[in-house]
């Protein structure tokens, strides 16, 4: 590259690594507005499917908030045993007492969950007990006990609402360097046929939407700034990164964007030795800047892993196996029956081949993405509980829905300029995507309603057979029970549950 080009990456023009300058729509594009407003018209259609409650893992995850703002503490006793019965039932003994091994050697419950997803949660909890505490002293009658309809349906909303703008910040930036069409393709996709919409509705106490929108404002911000950062923007960037790591630590990994960045810089050709020494010492201030923001940013999570286990390093985590650092089960997490993420959500192989195509639009941008993947992928294959336990699809990559969506757009537009017509690549890819979202939300009915094992190795020929057979017989009764008698459904898939765990034990032994 040039020294003019690297000057003008420095004052802040968008351009690619080698490679052709960013399409930037303007702000005030109709064509733009059209997608983004379909986008929002799309989430308010899909809001009804919000489910508002606290099970599994997410028990975990809405103690944090919900212990300190109603008992004022971060003893877990009262949210542990008011969890789902299948979460219960391995944690208390005959008596209906949380087992001593529930407990740390500070006398705390375990809690090793993150504590991002109660962060973000907050403020309209806090709004919503307020108005809860208002409403009881004008007359109402509602529990303010962090259970009640009020609540949970709080917690829900916000996830909803978190996981839609991971959606809307990812579909801006690939806007910038894709046509809109494309990029409103991909983003619907994506939407619709990943794992994303069990963690945004049907099981939003978890962490995974939030943590793909922690995921998508920092590569939004990281791409907005990039290559003409002030010290300021470092710190923000570095706020951003330590609440993406609060939420889900695995996502440190993304970290890969920034320092890419700082190697691109460095080898930027610059004639001037003055201004390289400049240079050099602005990315010194302002990664430390970043390093000292990030670190700061993770004291939540490190005054409460003080608080319960004694110690601000330690993750809790329990340990369900050795690590595969030298032997990761690659094709495992992308092909098994048991969870796979390419075998139950398809549209990712289309998502992941198009990351390469993504760096010949912005060679940065795209190196770095695919370089994130490929090191996630390689943690999670290495992670002896790759599967997920109780998952649909890899629940894991859920945190790179940003990215996804960046390849799958590259793809299309790669597409759609290898075919020649724009009109003809739409006619093609939206039959395709179409297919692969029914397909989806088909698998995700099965999942849910327990017609295929939420744990384990399913059949693919049972799973095939419902999706054609069963799923079209039983899915026009199931919703209407979800939306009139949703309290009904609950319980009986949780009893199912708890019948697939008693099963799972008695098999093990």
């Amino acid at each position: 590259m040039s020294g003019s080009r690297a000057d003008e990456a420095l004052r802040g023009d968008r351009i690619a690594v080698d490679g052709p300058v960013s399409r930037v729509a303007a702000p005030g594009s109709s064509i733009l507005t059209s997608h983004v407003r379909l986008l929002f018209f799309l989430f308010l259609l899909t809001l009804p499917l919000v489910n508002p409650w606290v099970r599994g893992d997410g028990v975990g995850y809405y103690a944090y908030v919900r212990s300190a703002m109603i008992d004022h503490d971060l003893r877990f006793e009262n949210d542990y045993l008011a969890g789902n019965r299948s979460f219960v039932i391995s944690r208390v003994d005959a008596q209906g007492r949380l087992l001593p091994s529930e407990y740390t050697k500070t006398g705390y419950v375990e809690n090793h969950f993150a504590v991002g997803p109660s962060i973000l949660w907050a403020p309209v909890m806090l709004v919503v007990h307020g108005g809860v505490l208002l409403t009881n002293r004008l007359g109402a009658h509602v529990a303010a006990d962090g259970y009640s309809r009020p609540y949970l349906f709080a917690m829900a909303i916000t996830t909803a609402c978190y996981g839609f703008l991971s959606l809307l910040l990812a579909f801006q930036v690939a806007r910038k360097y894709f046509d809109a069409q494309w990029a409103f393709l991909a983003t619907v996709a994506i939407w619709m046929a990943s794992s994303l919409p069990i963690y945004m509705y049907f099981n939003p106490s978890w962490s995974h939407a939030l943590s793909a929108f922690t995921v998508a404002l920092f590569l939004w911000y990281w791409e907005r700034t990039k290559l003409r950062r002030t010290a300021g923007q470092w710190a923000i960037l570095g706020l951003i990164a330590g609440l993406m790591g609060n939420v889900y630590y695995p996502n440190v990994i993304l970290l890969i964007f920034p320092g890419f960045e700082i190697i691109y810089l460095l080898r930027a050709k610059q004639p001037d030795p003055a201004k390289l020494i400049v240079r050099i010492q602005q990315l010194a201030i302002g990664s430390g800047v970043f390093a000292l923001v990030f670190i700061a940013s993770f004291f939540p999570t490190f005054i409460v892993r003080r608080i319960i286990y004694g110690n601000p390093f330690e993750t809790g985590y329990p340990s369900v196996g050795t690590w595969n650092w030298t032997s990761p089960v690659f094709l495992k997490v992308l092909f098994s029956a048991n969870h796979g993420m390419f075998s139950w959500t398809p549209v990712l192989i289309l998502a992941v081949v198009g990351l390469p195509f993504l760096i010949k639009s912005d060679a940065l941008l795209g190196a770095a993405s695919l370089i994130a993947f490929l090191a996630f992928y390689y943690f999670i294959a290495s992670y002896p509980g790759w599967d997920g336990y109780s998952s649909f699809g890899n629940r894991f990559f859920v945190s790179l829905t940003p990215i996804f969506i960046l390849g799958l757009t590259a793809l299309l537009s790669s597409f759609s300029s290898w075919l020649g017509k724009t009109t003809r690549s739409i006619a093609v890819a939206v039959p395709v995507l179409g297919l692969l979202i029914v397909w989806n939300i088909a698998f995700i009915f099965q999942w849910g309603t327990h017609m295929v094992p939420a744990r384990g190795e399913i059949s693919w020929g049972t799973m095939v057979h419902n999706q054609f057979v069963e799923v079209p017989r039983r899915i026009t009764h199931s919703l209407e029970t979800y939306f009139m008698h949703r309290g009904e459904m609950m319980q009986h898939i949780e009893q199912e549950d708890i019948e697939q765990q008693k099963l799972e034990k008695t098999s093990g032994e």
